[in-house]
């Protein structure tokens, strides 16, 4: 009886050991804040200094990206749902051309409520042209093979560089990413 109980208690003491141990690598939401702080000066930074930068040459001059506050709602961990049979899909870009894109997968996942499925892509959502870009927001994500979710960070959403000069060609997003749900992540519309 006493080894029953002394093993309940270790058992337990290390359920509570490895509770506090992965809480204590999760980040605050102030720590995230800032992180996000930072990515968005190094890149107000690049823009108002960088050759690559789509504002050089620019008559006007960089005034400064806005942004939406960083918001952890919006670091989302999505389904993702293979393609079986991949196909070649055709967009048209800013410039009246086309680019081609193999699809690979559905990210899924839900954000106020509402179902959203995500061919992994590019976006637009309910704040397309009112709040950000019209033409939708890139958003960066890091594929593992084999994996069976995906990390979807929305305020790192950015905008591409056909938004800031009609210099550079972007593609628009299929009809699959235009979402019903308003993202109020990520870069905001530049004018």
């Amino acid at each position: 009886m006493k080894s029953t109980y002394f093993f309940a208690i270790v058992l337990l003491a290390g359920v509570i050991a490895f509770v506090l141990y992965s809480l204590e690598g999760s980040q605050s939401p102030e720590d995230y804040a800032s992180e996000i702080g930072r990515e968005r000066s190094e890149k107000d930074l690049f823009m108002k200094s960088e050759k690559d930068s789509p504002f050089m040459g620019s008559k006007e001059g960089f005034r400064g990206l806005r942004y939406f506050s960083p918001d952890l709602k919006y670091k989302i961990t999505a389904k993702l749902v293979p393609i079986e049979k991949k196909k070649v899909i055709v967009l048209p870009t800013s410039d009246g051309k086309e680019k081609k894109y193999l699809e690979h997968a559905f990210a899924i996942f839900e954000l106020d409520g509402i179902l959203n499925r995500l061919l992994v892509l590019e976006i637009t959502d309910a704040t397309s042209a009112r709040e950000s870009y019209g033409a939708g927001r890139y958003l960066e994500l890091k594929k593992m093979h084999g994996a069976t979710s995906i990390v979807l960070d929305f305020n790192k959403a950015y905008n591409p560089y056909c938004a800031y000069s009609g210099n550079f060609s972007c593609p628009f997003p299929p009809k699959e990413n235009i979402l019903k749900v308003s993202i109020r992540a990520g870069e905001k519309s530049y004018h």
